[in-house]
């Protein structure tokens, strides 16, 4: 394994954070996530067409720059060093892999061009707001998180018997909450229960969007509305589904291959994340450094007190151990399967997003009073470190199931590990 990056990574990482620098301060964030979008488009095309950074892990047969979950992870931590408000988490981490991995070959040239020159966006809608249940990250994904066949969940059904009904065509119920910039997507993917209780199974579907916040548009019966979050920089949309009209995504197959594909889609979503997390806590501590160097109490910059550095330099180390525990799993997310180490991007993620937490807090307490108002550029980070555990943690289950994945608790100690 080495462990230096190339002259091309560099340059993906300059480049992006010299972009950033210039088009995504503390205002340009907070005017961002006030649009319909939740993000600047003007923006987001910028970065697809100058960087190509939504096809960045795609190949270049569909579009794509042809890198991998390296490249991708580099890519994030400086995303989140800016909080930059975009679409890039659920377009390019989630939905885009799926389609690669499961699609059919017209499905494939069809949606992968488009996702990555930026033309189209995509949400992946899991019921109940078990995204991380669903990527294999706190728990295995083979039970009944998409409905179950009980009331809830979404349901999907193969029309053909009714009046009018296609043979082969499906239809989607039920309601998804939680949906990560699910709100104006042009492409969704919808997890979806099939079979009832005698053929039970997962499947995954795509939904072509419709018009935001109405059962009216390209897509009759389906409704998204953007939810109120605490971290506006990651919208957050209600789906709901009243019939909609849907297609498979790929050949119907047993549910194994989705299980499987959404296990793989999930290690590479933990590093990426990870990243993201650490460039977002890396930039706090660098802004908070910044600031006690310029305080001054009782005369002096209260740098120069011994347990602000303390403060700070136990703060570093941590940044940094999250730093290379991010970029080993993005590693082991690209290495073979015999190289590759089971539960490294769930432990990465995790402690990537414990570091986020702690910075977050401190530099909130550094700052004095300021840090803790919402105008400030602390607040920001707080905000951000706060939902990013909600949206795939929490952190005990993540590590519990990483180790169980490692097999570091054995036939007797699986069965103790926390659901």
């Amino acid at each position: 394994m080495d462990a230096a990056f190339t002259e091309e990574q560099h340059e993906i990482r300059r480049t992006l954070r010299e972009l950033l620098q210039k088009r995504c301060g503390p205002d340009e964030v907070k005017a961002a996530v006030r649009t319909p979008e939740g993000y600047d488009p003007i923006l987001w095309r910028q970065l697809a067409q100058q960087l190509g950074l939504p096809g960045l892990a795609l190949p270049t047969a569909y579009g794509g720059v042809g890198c991998g979950p390296t490249e991708l992870a580099l890519a994030c931590e400086e995303t989140g060093r800016a909080l930059l408000p975009s679409p890039l988490l659920p377009t390019t981490v989630l939905v885009a892999p799926l389609v690669l991995a499961l699609g059919t070959e017209r499905q494939r040239a069809e949606l992968l061009p488009a996702l990555a020159a930026g033309e189209l966006t995509g949400a992946l809608a899991v019921p109940g707001g078990r995204l991380s249940t669903a990527l294999a990250l706190t728990g295995r994904n083979d039970g009944d998180w998409a409905g179950g066949g009980r009331a809830g969940g979404v349901q999907a059904r193969r029309c053909g018997t009714e009046p009018g009904g296609t043979e082969g065509e499906w239809r989607l119920y039920g309601e998804a909450v939680q949906v990560l910039g699910g709100h104006g997507a042009d492409v969704l993917l919808v997890a979806a229960h099939a079979g009832g209780y005698a053929r039970s199974r997962t499947l995954l579907f795509v939904v072509q969007g419709g018009v935001p916040g109405r059962a009216t548009g390209d897509v009759p019966g389906l409704v998204r509305t953007r939810q109120t979050a605490m971290d506006e920089t990651r919208p957050l949309a209600r789906v709901q589904l009243r019939d909609v009209k849907a297609e498979l995504l790929g050949a119907e197959e047993g549910p194994e291959a989705v299980v499987s594909a959404l296990a793989r889609v999930g290690a590479g979503a933990a590093a990426a994340l990870a990243a993201e997390a650490v460039g977002a806590a890396d930039a706090a501590l660098g802004r908070t450094v910044e600031y006690v160097r310029a305080r001054e109490q009782f005369g002096r910059p209260i740098a120069s007190f011994q347990a602000v550095q303390h403060r700070l330099a136990d703060l570093y180390v941590r940044v940094q151990a999250a730093r290379s525990a991010a970029y080993y799993a993005a590693w082991a997310v690209g290495a073979p399967a015999r190289d590759a180490e089971p539960g490294a991007p769930g432990l990465a993620l995790a402690q990537a997003l414990e570091t986020q937490r702690a910075v977050a807090g401190e530099a909130i307490q550094l700052h004095g009073g300021i840090g803790f108002t919402w105008e400030h550029d602390a607040h920001l980070t707080f905000k951000r470190a706060a939902c990013d555990e909600l949206l795939l943690g929490p952190l005990h289950r993540l590590r519990a199931h990483a180790a169980e994945a490692a097999g570091l608790f054995g036939a007797a100690g699986r069965a103790a590990v926390p659901a």
